[in-house]
């Protein structure tokens, strides 16, 4: 193990070829495309902004309430709400390429074809990798979503990837049985690099009304309270495959993203804790150079999976 000197730490990490400064990231739907976020954060830090889901064309998404807080996180049901393709070249790619950092875009759809549309799109951006959100309902389907079966998301994977310019990220759902099923179909098909975990599936009812609390009945959720599952997917992923991993769900301290490096991550991505305190991404990135520090780490790359 190399000895830190003087304090100095080497935080870089490589996913596919691609150098990011460090391994914090934004998960994607809980930092917009960074706009809001520009008082509390300097962009510039950041490993990467992991941008909102984009479509081909404007989603108005699910009707209100669409937002509940439950014990230890939150239940979504946006509904993938976005402007679509157009305002997001014009508008929020703009912003971004003001900054020294990498963006990542998070593509969804309802139809293989829709994707592929956005992801031609992005072909001749200056983006530089898209991370594909396969918790989509396929309404081809009937509506099951594409991350729930191996042979639908071996499908979606590697008919992206023949499109594909830039390096593509398999967003996992982890609502499946097995997630290194999912995490082997991805990899087969040719995905350069997994992020995991997405959203969990549940329910909040309102027992004096007798009604559910979100008009969409069932959100994803998101916190602290997932971590657990999540850094355990991870740890499962990162032993099945060979490809990078991204870490996510309820890091919410430099600690937990920890945890989620010595799991087997190569980066993570910071989601929910964004709404609660908008300084979070910094302090996690400030909190592990601490910990490298402290350890007498030189460089994050050794506590990269350390955990076997």
């Amino acid at each position: 193990m190399s000895t830190a000197v003087n304090g100095a730490v080497k935080t870089a990490v490589k996913i596919a070829g691609i150098e990011f400064k460090n391994p914090v990231m934004t998960a994607s739907g809980t930092f917009g495309s960074g706009m809001e976020y520009g008082e509390f954060v300097d962009l510039n830090r950041l490993g990467a902004v992991v941008t909102k889901g984009v479509a081909n064309v404007p989603w108005p998404g699910n009707a209100t309430p669409r937002v509940a807080e439950v014990y230890g996180g939150m239940l979504n049901a946006i509904g993938l709400q976005n402007p679509g393709i157009d305002v997001f070249i014009e508008r929020d790619l703009a912003f971004l390429r003001q900054f020294q950092t990498r963006v990542i875009v998070n593509v969804c759809g309802k139809t293989v074809e829709d994707y592929l549309e956005v992801v031609e799109r992005l072909s001749d951006t200056d983006v530089d990798m898209l991370e594909i959100n396969v918790s989509c309902p396929n309404v081809k389907e009937g509506a099951i979503a594409f991350g729930q079966r191996a042979d639908a998301l071996f499908d979606i994977t590697s008919r992206i990837k023949k499109k594909a310019k830039q390096s593509v990220i398999m967003k996992l759902s982890p609502n499946v049985t097995d997630i290194t099923e999912m995490a082997r179909a991805a990899e087969a098909a040719g995905a350069d690099a997994l992020s995991l975990i997405n959203t969990l599936t549940g329910v909040k009812i309102d027992i004096e009304r007798r009604k559910f609390v979100l008009a969409n009945k069932t959100g994803g959720m998101s916190g602290p309270a997932i971590k657990p599952i999540a850094v355990r997917m991870v740890w499962q992923c990162a032993n099945a495959v060979k490809i990078p991993i991204i870490g996510m769900g309820g890091i919410a301290t430099a600690e937990d993203a920890v945890e989620f490096l010595m799991a087997g991550a190569t980066a993570v991505a910071v989601g929910a804790m964004n709404f609660v305190n908008p300084y979070v991404t910094a302090e996690v990135i400030d909190g592990i150079e601490d910990y490298l520090r402290r350890h007498g780490i030189a460089d994050i790359r050794e506590i990269i999976g350390c955990v076997k």
